[in-house]
């Protein structure tokens, strides 16, 4: 009898991880499914991009990708592989072009001394399947030991990001706040990050407690896989296992329309007194899931350079501080998958192995460290 129960929850188990294994498949094939504008392919290359340069120089981005390098270089050599899904350095990030000589300035591994607080706000559709994904927490645990701190702010995943900017607004006034020194780091990863720009734009009582913002893999200027996408595509994920995420104001897809993203930009000039950063994912084609080859190869239609979900130079805010080329996919950066459900890591999201754990710590140092050098 034992032995047939065990059978009996082994099947169970096995069922379950098809399921979400289904759901997922399902999901990534939306996305892929949806048609990309016919322009010429630019193909993969780490050689200078040239189209990146000069929208750096229009911009005003600042290149400090080699002083980021040093500081993450150093977080993982400390760390070493204490800390799961360990990557030499030369693997973490992806030189493009001619990086910059690093400036050989020592790195302070030492407790934070302003105690900056990472603000998470996720892309599309995370409020759906977080209770799957169950994240364990790692990075939190791990950015407490130096005297940092780090929130997953929630919103609406499949809201537009006006919808998502007030939930933004109203989560930051709702924390507390000594009126001194701005802690708050906000992090956009994907969507997430023009819900923080609209939300610094439109609600000016929350700058003078955000002391950067960052888009980590974030679709500043919109994603071509949004064009002949409908919202009843994204609504799929209200059905993932465990989700409880209604549609919200169904303004997702929309909101990451490249017409609808390269407008608002036009519209509404980022406010100056708010420092951004801008973290791009740039994988090597290898370093592609299986289950994001097809949305990859179609976003290749346009550039090979892409993440699987967006374009690397879409991933900049203007005017923003240039920290690294990220060697991850998209999913990669952020949603640690494969750590929790190992079976559908293994089938489907092959490459999601990444250390997230130092590399956000690196961000928080290399934000520190800037924002003391420039007196802010």
């Amino acid at each position: 009898m034992q032995a047939s129960n065990g059978i009996a929850r082994s099947a169970r188990r096995l069922r379950a991880l098809r399921y979400a294994g289904v759901r997922m498949a399902a999901v990534a094939a939306c996305v892929a499914s949806v048609a990309c504008a016919t322009k010429p392919l630019v193909p993969y290359s780490t050689d200078t991009p040239p189209l990146a340069l000069v929208t750096a120089s229009q911009a005003g981005v600042q290149d400090k990708r080699a002083r980021f390098r040093e500081i993450y270089c150093a977080v993982l050599e400390a760390h070493g592989s204490d800390l799961a899904d360990h990557r030499p350095c030369e693997d973490a990030l992806t030189r493009v072009g001619n990086e910059p000589a690093g400036t050989g300035a020592p790195v302070d591994l030492g407790p934070s001394g302003r105690h900056l607080i990472a603000v998470v706000v996720p892309g599309v559709g995370y409020d759906c399947f977080k209770p799957w994904l169950n994240s364990p927490g790692t990075v939190v645990t791990q950015l407490r030991q130096f005297g940092y701190d780090a929130i997953m702010l929630d919103v609406e995943g499949l809201s537009s990001s006006a919808n998502n900017a007030r939930q933004i607004r109203d989560a930051i006034l709702a924390m507390p706040f000594s009126g001194s020194t701005s802690r708050l780091v906000l992090i956009g990863y994907s969507k997430g990050a023009p819900d923080i720009l609209e939300a610094v734009v439109d609600y000016p009582e929350i700058r003078s407690r955000v002391a950067a913002v960052v888009s980590a893999a974030g679709a500043i200027g919109g994603s071509p896989l949004a064009n002949d996408a409908e919202q009843f595509q994204a609504d799929m994920l209200r059905y993932f296992p465990g989700a409880t995420c209604t549609s919200g104001d169904g303004g997702a897809v929309q909101s990451l329309r490249p017409a609808t993203r390269q407008a608002w930009m036009a519209n509404n000039p980022l406010p100056p007194d708010v420092r951004y950063y801008s973290l791009v994912t740039y994988p090597q084609p290898e370093r592609i899931s299986s289950i994001l080859k097809s949305s990859y190869e179609k976003l290749a239609r346009i550039d090979a350079r892409n993440d699987s979900q967006v374009i690397f130079y879409d991933q900049i805010v203007p005017g923003s501080t240039l920290m690294g080329y990220v060697n991850a996919d998209h999913w990669a950066l952020a949603v640690p998958i494969a750590r929790t459900h190992a079976m559908v890591g293994s089938l489907f999201v092959t490459q999601n192995e990444y250390p997230r754990e130092a590399l956000t710590e690196a961000v928080l140092r290399f934000i520190e460290e800037d924002l003391a050098t420039s007196g802010k």
